[in-house]
C-alpha cells in the first residue's frame, strides 16, 4: 500500500513538472483572481457534470454554477474539490464560457487532480485539488462555467 502511495505521489510530481515544462507552471504575470470549485461527474458512456464555486476578483466574490456533458469513456461517478488561480480576467463576466484543456491538459494521480483550462475569451484556470469517487476519467474539458 505504501509503495502504491509513493508511486501515485511520484506520478503527480512528474505531472506537475511536465505542466511547468509545457508552460502550465507559475506565470510571470500575477493572477487576476482565484476560484474554488466543487465539481461532480457521473455517467455511463454519456457523462453529466455539475457543481458550484466562487470566483474571487478585485475584492469581491461571485457565485458560479458549473455544468457540462461529455461523450465517450465516462464510466462511474466522481467529484473534485478544486482551487486555483485565474489569468487574463478583465471582468467577472469573462469567467463564463466553455473550457477546454490547454496543451498540457489535466492529470489525476493518487486522488490528486491538476488541470489547465482555457475558455474562448482567453481566460485560463490553473487548478489543483482532491478527486474522490470511482470514475475512469475526470476530463474537465467541456466544462461550462456561468455566473449565478
Amino acid at each position: 500500500m505504501i509503495g502504491l502511495l509513493r508511486r501515485s505521489g511520484l506520478i503527480l510530481a512528474l505531472t506537475v513538472l511536465a505542466m511547468v515544462a509545457v508552460g502550465g507552471g507559475p506565470r510571470a504575470q500575477a493572477p487576476s483572481g482565484t476560484v474554488q470549485l466543487q465539481f461532480y461527474k457521473a455517467g455511463f458512456i454519456v457523462g453529466i457534470s455539475g457543481g458550484s464555486g466562487v470566483l474571487y476578483f478585485q475584492g469581491n466574490s461571485y457565485p458560479l454554477s458549473i455544468g457540462g456533458i461529455s461523450l465517450g469513456a465516462t464510466i462511474g461517478a466522481s467529484g473534485a474539490d478544486l482551487v486555483g488561480e485565474v489569468y487574463n480576467l478583465h471582468s467577472p463576466y469573462d469567467i463564463q464560457g466553455v473550457y477546454s484543456a490547454t496543451e498540457s491538459g489535466y492529470a489525476v494521480a493518487g486522488g490528486e487532480a491538476a488541470a489547465l483550462l482555457q475558455n474562448a475569451r482567453g481566460v485560463e484556470l490553473q487548478l489543483s485539488g482532491k478527486k474522490v469517487g470511482l470514475e475512469f476519467s475526470i476530463d474537465l474539458s467541456g466544462m461550462v462555467i456561468e455566473l449565478r
